[in-house]
């Protein structure tokens, strides 16, 4: 069975729901790496007041016993802090009189999904689409990523981030082993290694608050210990890379993805592009270099894999936008809704989990089997194989 998962649940309803379907038996859950993750993606510089109200935390309520999968669908739930304030707008029994209609949501925001899911849904209160269209689901993703970090952490394969770029500010880009990478990042309100460009970072995010405005940044994700041949050549829809840049740009704001030198690759000679194929015998098969990011034909080739993503900047700001009201046809300024100023630190953390989850649907494809132990021995025969091509 494929791994998979669905959410649920609206930015300021009650509570995010995901369910996962495909995870093997016996494989062991920190709960506390778990909701770290969580925690993660709550922090860095720029982050909005929300932050301050929600404490994620991820209860586990079906598929885990006594800190073990079971092989049953697991089912998460992350409970939004911030519903008590919106129990009448958001219950879901029917509202009687003028209150429903007093605060219905009829001035779409440029650069959200207002209109087009207004307009789509034929739906007269944009707030039934901003509810589901807010980047708050991307809580959901990150727990349901986490527990694909850790089936990947059993195999030995390891997962990191950091932050390549803040609007006019980029750092430099570290090429630490990834446990110290993860160490460095995690102590920097802006999730890089360069600590000159953090303070510059910083600084320039503080005068986009200022302004009232808002800023975007390229994030990377790292992923060292993924065995050669997860995805496949065979299917435009098998292969690996395409299915990460799938994954990458449906996180919300994300606007592009690149792998290995990505878009530089177009200003080069392919003998500066292509990466030259070595062999020892302790190592087997390896590349000289890796522009490609890890992959070639669709196909990981056991170097690590490096992903980046653009953010654009966040669309709600505090120097409102031109829009037109969907009920009266007449222009007006945007509202001003709470918001973060830039929150690509935390989308660098997005980005780990959203390309950890299709690794590890990858790797679950490759050596699947219905518990940790027959996936195990499936991988050390397939690696026993490939050392003695």
């Amino acid at each position: 069975m494929s791994l998979r998962y669905l959410t649920a649940g609206e930015t300021h309803g009650p509570q995010l729901t995901a369910i996962i379907e495909g995870l093997p038996s016996n494989l062991t859950i920190d709960f506390e790496e778990l909701n770290f993750q969580l925690e993660r993606r709550q922090k860095g510089h720029g982050r909005g007041r929300r932050m301050q109200i929600e404490k994620d935390r991820a209860n586990i309520v079906g598929g885990v016993r006594h800190g073990k999968t079971t092989g049953a669908p697991v089912a998460l739930v992350v409970e939004n802090n911030d519903w008590k304030h919106w129990t009448s707008v958001m219950n879901i029994e029917p509202i009687e009189g003028s209150d429903e209609e007093k605060r219905r949501v009829h001035r779409p925001r440029p650069g959200h999904a207002d209109l087009n899911g207004g307009l789509k849904y034929n739906l007269k209160d944009l707030r039934n689409v901003l509810e589901r269209s807010s980047a708050r689901e991307t809580a959901a993703r990150v727990a349901v990523g986490a527990v694909a970090r850790q089936l990947l952490a059993e195999f030995g394969i390891k997962v990191a981030g950091q932050v390549i770029r803040i609007g006019e500010v980029e750092a430099k880009v570290s090429q630490l082993p990834v446990d110290e990478l993860i160490r460095i990042t995690e102590e920097s309100p802006v999730r890089v290694t360069d600590k000159e460009a953090e303070v510059k970072m910083m600084e320039h995010i503080d005068q986009m608050k200022a302004d009232g405005d808002s800023i975007g940044g390229i994030v990377e994700c790292i992923i060292e210990g993924v065995p050669v041949g997860l995805g496949s050549h065979v299917q435009w829809d098998r292969k690996l890379d395409g299915r990460i840049a799938q994954a990458v740009v449906s996180i919300n704001a994300f606007k592009g993805c690149e792998i290995g030198i990505g878009f530089e690759a177009g200003e080069l000679r392919g003998s500066q592009v292509h990466d030259e194929i070595m062999y020892e015998d302790e190592r087997g098969f390896y590349r000289a270099s890796n522009r490609a990011g890890g992959f070639e034909g669709g196909m990981t080739t056991g170097e690590p894999i490096i992903v980046r993503g653009v953010m654009k900047p966040i669309p709600t700001l505090y120097k409102p936008l031109r829009s037109v009201d969907i009920d009266t046809k007449e222009p007006f300024t945007a509202q001003v809704e709470r918001s973060d100023s830039c929150a690509v630190p935390a989308a660098s953390v997005v980005m780990e989990h959203v390309v950890a989850w299709e690794v590890a649907r990858a790797f679950l494809e490759k050596f699947g089997g219905d518990s940790v132990e027959e996936i195990r021995g499936n991988l050390n025969r397939y690696l026993e194989q490939v050392g003695q091509y």
